[in-house]
């Protein structure tokens, strides 16, 4: 096995929200990796996860790259931008150099380093037209990252499954379990790692919802996930304010 251990960093895609444990805590397609590597490593596969929902792309650079450098992993992901992306006045020069800087520190050691291509999450979302641009600039500096420095691109955006609304959690914006799950096998796809063949069916589209029944839907959402989204950016919060590593350290996989 070519992975002993293996960090994971950026944001809430990582962390694994929406796809929880029985005690509430979150899985996501990073833990579904973990296992997988772990099952073929044996008991010392070492595995630690520093996302954290809500983190911008410097956030992650600046605290969890250099926690995760510390560690000396075999193989690092990392995955942020995406709340950047949220926001007005990206600088996706800025960000380009940065992720330049960030990926050469993590190959140098000869650390196996996986970026990600996002997945058109906004093609359901109010702001498509302005955010689905910064969107592709961000998933162009990730490709060119990854040729330039000999990273593992995972190409979501280029997978139309993940237009499927079941592959998305109730707020529209996170990964359903089933969402998880695939990324989690084109992730071990890219590393050249069998997985469940179930991770990849398709799950069928689900029937049109009635104009009236739609709608009514959007205001809920709106009212239970956008306004308190607005309410945290108006008030410069974030959903991660309170929350800390789920694995923190590099350790086996117990669970």
């Amino acid at each position: 096995m070519r992975w002993r251990s293996y960090v994971a960093v950026g944001d809430s895609f990582s962390e694994g929200m929406d796809d929880p444990y029985p005690d509430g805590t979150y899985r996501g397609w990073a833990d579904l990796v973990a296992t997988r590597l772990a099952a073929e490593a044996g008991p010392d596969f070492g595995y630690a996860n520093l996302a954290i929902r809500g983190k911008l792309f410097g956030h992650v650079v600046d605290d969890q790259v250099p926690v995760a450098l510390e560690m000396k992993p075999d193989l690092i992901s990392f995955a942020a931008g995406g709340n950047d992306a949220l926001r007005p006045g990206l600088d996706i020069a800025a960000i380009a150099r940065r992720l330049d800087t960030a990926v050469a520190e993590m190959r140098a050691g000869g650390t196996d380093v996986v970026l990600f291509r996002y997945a058109n999450v906004m093609a359901r979302l109010p702001g498509n037209r302005w955010v689905t641009p910064k969107v592709v600039q961000m998933n162009t500096v990730v490709g060119e990252a990854a040729q330039k420095h000999g990273a593992i691109l995972v190409d979501l955006y280029s997978d139309d499954t993940f237009l499927n609304p079941l592959l998305w959690g109730p707020d529209r914006l996170h990964l359903s379990p089933a969402g998880h799950r695939r990324v989690a096998a084109q992730v071990l796809t890219a590393l050249g790692v069998g997985c469940d063949e179930e991770w990849l069916l398709v799950p069928p589209h689900p029937e049109p919802t009635p104009w009236l029944s739609a709608r009514t839907a959007d205001l809920r959402w709106a009212g239970k996930h956008l306004a308190p989204w607005v309410k945290r950016r108006l008030t410069g919060r974030s959903s991660g304010d309170t929350v800390t590593a789920k694995r923190p350290t590099l350790s086996p996989l117990t669970d």
